[in-house]
């Protein structure tokens, strides 16, 4: 890197999605005119082509477009008769929603345990908790990893166990050469802003391969109600809106590309970490073996008891940078009731206390990631100096 060029950066965003909004930008704002010339809001021509081109990425048959990740996981649920009383099993360290849908329809999640290379749920804690009242099982994709389905999947088997994946952060990303979503009963996509693939508002996606299952999704995300006006039975509204469906149609088209600059972004920030000699003070995230990991999250381990104080410098230096997540579902107040404790999910709790996400979005520029890395050398060299 030049030092001219250097000199020019003053900061580098956690995210910045109007760079890679701008690069269709007059794709995108005539997708839009083509809808609301149209009229066709909802369950027009868009949503349609995009279900299908999301059930094709994951090699199944059935795509059905929602309001949101959440709202996907929740509807999951009840095509799947979870209820009250019962028990799904979920991993502790994920984000909120991947609980919340559980414990709203009165059932009780469970929390799993962590594998601490991968961050995803651990498959032998898994085997561990499932009791005669465990109804399904929600393993989540995080950071754009997958999570070990086929070890998952067998276990579901032997307990008759839906599964449900969470893969609202991997979409593209594979699994022993399998799409995530292709391999349990549903499989769940977000299309928030943050995302891979991410829109202009909120917006989520169920894919299936079951033809049956994908009919009652699509009539619980519209009120229980088939045909209009008669209502089977109670669902929710919940629906993906073609504006959002015309944005990410365009957007699609370069989710492989961008899928191949985030590799390689996580690639030189190895490069730049081994380089640079911290990967004793920052454990790198790893790439478990036939992984297709998307990078959704570039998330790294601060030991020491060191994260938050780093943190708060690169913040001082204009560096982005982010906790998921500080603290764990088991341990957050308003799952009190369940009964867990500190110390209960140990590679959990570790994680929380440890994991900061530094920027990896697809047009992030090497000289950008040198910045950071730079930033956390001087983090590192001024804690030295004042020690010695």
């Amino acid at each position: 890197m030049s030092e001219l060029h250097r000199e020019r950066i003053t900061g580098v965003p956690l995210l910045d999605v109007n760079r890679g909004n701008e690069l269709d930008s007059v794709e995108i704002q005539a997708a839009i005119q083509r809808v609301t010339d149209s009229g066709r809001f909802l369950f027009g021509p868009d949503c349609k082509q995009l279900e299908q081109a999301i059930a094709d990425s994951c090699h199944v048959e059935q795509g059905i477009g929602c309001a949101s990740g959440s709202d996907a996981l929740l509807l999951s649920l009840m095509a799947l008769g979870i209820t009250a009383g019962d028990e799904v099993a979920v991993p502790s360290f994920t984000f909120f929603a991947t609980a919340s849908a559980v414990s709203r329809l009165g059932a009780r999640p469970v929390f799993v345990d962590i594998d601490p290379q991968t961050f995803n749920m651990d498959p032998a804690h898994l085997q561990s908790v499932i009791t005669p009242l465990t109804k399904a099982v929600i393993p989540v994709h995080l950071f754009g990893q997958a999570a070990a389905m086929d070890e998952i999947c067998t276990i579901a088997q032997e307990h008759d166990l839906h599964v449900i994946e969470d893969a609202a952060q991997a979409i593209g990303a594979h699994y022993r050469g399998r799409p995530v979503g292709s391999w349990g009963d549903v499989g769940c996509f977000s299309f928030y802003p943050t995302k891979n693939l991410g829109g202009f508002g909120d917006g989520g996606m169920m894919v299936t391969g079951y033809s049956s299952l994908a009919d009652e999704l699509r009539l619980l995300a519209c009120h229980g109600m088939g045909p209009r006006y008669y209502h089977s039975t109670v669902g929710i509204n919940s629906r993906l809106d073609s504006l959002q469906a015309a944005v990410l149609n365009v957007k699609r088209k370069r989710l492989a590309e961008a899928t191949i600059k985030r590799q390689a972004n996580a690639q030189r920030y190895r490069e730049l970490f081994e380089s640079a000699g911290l990967t004793d003070a920052i454990i790198l995230p790893e790439v478990a073996e036939q992984m297709d990991h998307v990078w959704n999250q570039y998330t790294v381990r601060v030991t020491h008891n060191r994260r938050d104080a780093l943190r708060s410098y690169l913040s001082d230096r204009q560096i982005g940078s982010e906790i998921y997540y500080p603290v764990p579902l088991h341990l957050q107040e308003c799952f009190k009731r369940f009964g867990y404790m500190s110390g209960d999910l140990p590679h959990t709790e570790l994680a929380a206390s440890q994991v900061l996400s530094l920027p990896i979005f697809p047009e992030l520029e090497a000289a950008e990631q040198q910045f950071v890395v730079e930033g956390i050398c001087q983090f590192f060299a001024a804690e030295q100096a004042s020690a010695a």
